[in-house]
């Protein structure tokens, strides 16, 4: 209650932004979870941010396309584009760490085709979404409490999405495939079937939270939504609050957007690039004495604790 309440206890716009910003790359982080979980670690999700983002943009741009519509296309383009490469590693056995350098590579590809085809795209400097004022049909707004409720509704449709994934026999195939794939298949687990649905919805939901972000910021940019620094920002987000939990993505999506902000506003330009040497020592760090993360590590402690 206090979330929804939050917009009409603040008077500050910019306290109401940094909380979109929270819910709109929770949406992601959470997104990208409903593979990282099941062992599926993939550092290349800036690609579906990339072709969710820039297929709406450019079909709103140039054809004046709702982004409601624009969203669908993007996240089938995002689908297609993750059969194409999920196919081609489950195929021929690429997991674990050779399964997350192809993924890394994949989102800088998609970086560089966008930046390459600079007089559609605007290249490496991007372009802005024309402006149609308050209106629901082409998702813009002047309140920025509309996108406030708007992307915390899409926050809980991506947790509403992960308990069903929980309830479905898909959860325990997948969990079998991430313990041990070998045993899984011996099992009669149709291990492609499985690990090809879970990227396909990771992917259409990463393309839709793309569009949202895209359509808040009305800026578009080859470096914030695609490559390799939005991918581990990404990665990053879910495993520091625990990507084994339902409420870990986005409680380490709470956390850094909320310190990314205070720097910025603090330091200012003092340490630009400096976050992304903090991404790479946290995840070295998190890796190997919270694996579960922040909320996970806390939430398995109270499990305990009550248990006993």
């Amino acid at each position: 209650m206090g979330v929804i309440a939050f917009p009409h206890l603040v008077s500050s716009p910019y306290l109401i932004h940094i909380g979109t910003l929270i819910f709109i790359w929770a949406f992601i982080t959470t997104s990208w979870s409903y593979m990282g979980r099941f062992g599926l670690v993939s550092l290349g999700h800036g690609a579906f941010l990339g072709v969710g983002a820039y297929t709406s943009g450019l079909l709103f741009n140039s054809f004046g396309l709702s982004p409601w519509i624009g969203m669908l296309l993007g996240g089938l383009a995002a689908v297609l584009l993750a059969i194409i490469i999920g196919y081609a590693c489950f195929r021929f056995g690429v997991i674990g760490d050779y399964f997350a350098l192809v993924t890394l590579a994949l989102g800088e590809v998609v970086s560089k085709t966008i930046i390459a085809f600079r007089d559609v795209t605007g290249g490496s400097l991007g372009f802005t979404l024309k402006s149609k004022g308050t209106s629901f049909w082409y998702l813009q707004s002047e309140e920025k409490i509309h996108f406030y409720y708007a992307s915390l509704a899409f926050l809980i449709l991506a947790l509403l999405i992960w308990r069903w994934i929980d309830r479905s026999k898909m959860q325990k195939a997948l969990r079998a495939i991430g313990e041990d794939e070998i045993a899984a298949s011996t099992l009669g687990v149709p291990i492609i079937r499985y690990k090809m649905v879970i990227t396909m919805i990771s992917a259409f939901m990463t393309a839709i939270g793309a569009v949202l972000y895209a359509q808040y910021i009305t800026y578009l940019n080859p470096h914030t939504l695609s490559g390799v620094a939005p991918s581990l920002e990404i990665a990053f987000k879910a495993i520091l609050g625990g990507m084994f939990s339902l409420w870990g993505p986005a409680v380490g999506t709470a956390l850094t957007v909320s310190l990314e902000e205070y720097f910025r506003v603090v330091y200012g330009g003092t340490f630009v690039g400096f976050s992304q040497i903090i991404y790479g020592l946290a995840l070295v760090l998190l890796i190997i004495f919270l694996p579960k993360g922040i909320y996970g590590s806390l939430e398995a402690f109270f499990k305990r604790a009550k248990d006993h």
